[in-house]
């Protein structure tokens, strides 16, 4: 079980609801960008959906649908899986910063800080997937210590799976 209160001593971490979704959706509207690479929309309805669907053979409990705050201000959101795509790895499945904080070295902190605890907590890697063609992405994660492992081809789109060993 991942513990959030110590996935960050520098911003306050807590799970994300139903009563969020205006900021998230507000977050998600700012960043254009990533949109126009991947098959999800910026509308409330798949914010709604992504804070409750796990990957096949994940129970809920293991899911985090996380708010990163700075000064009672949503500033990230991540949506962090326990034991995906297996026992002590982390899936990060979504990861976003609200555009006014960006290029501000937030998010690698952030990444660092929440490698870090879960070094610390016996994870071995953290996995995501990045839009192939998105430019931004592919910089933040590969600049953030993630390595390709593979190409995965989905729909129209090829998701370059990632990982960072810890």
């Amino acid at each position: 079980m991942i513990d959030i209160l110590k996935l960050s001593p520098s911003y306050d971490v807590r799970r994300l609801d139903e009563n969020d979704l205006e900021n998230i959706f507000r977050i998600c509207q700012g960043n254009s960008q990533f949109y126009r690479y991947c098959e999800a929309k910026a509308t409330r309805e798949q914010i709604l959906n992504d804070m409750h669907i796990a990957p096949p053979g994940i129970d809920n409990s293991k899911k985090y649908y996380l708010g990163f705050y700075k000064e009672n201000e949503l500033i990230a959101v991540m949506d962090l899986i326990d034991g995906y795509p297996e026992g002590r790895i982390a899936f990060i499945g979504f990861f976003m910063m609200k555009k006014e904080y960006q290029g501000q070295e937030i998010g690698s902190r952030i990444i660092d800080e929440t490698a870090e605890y879960l070094k610390e907590a016996g994870f071995v890697s953290i996995h995501l997937g990045i839009d192939k063609e998105n430019p931004q992405s592919n910089h933040f994660w590969k600049k953030n210590g993630f390595s390709i492992i593979r190409e995965v081809e989905r729909n129209r789109w090829t998701i370059l799976y990632a990982e960072k060993k810890l």
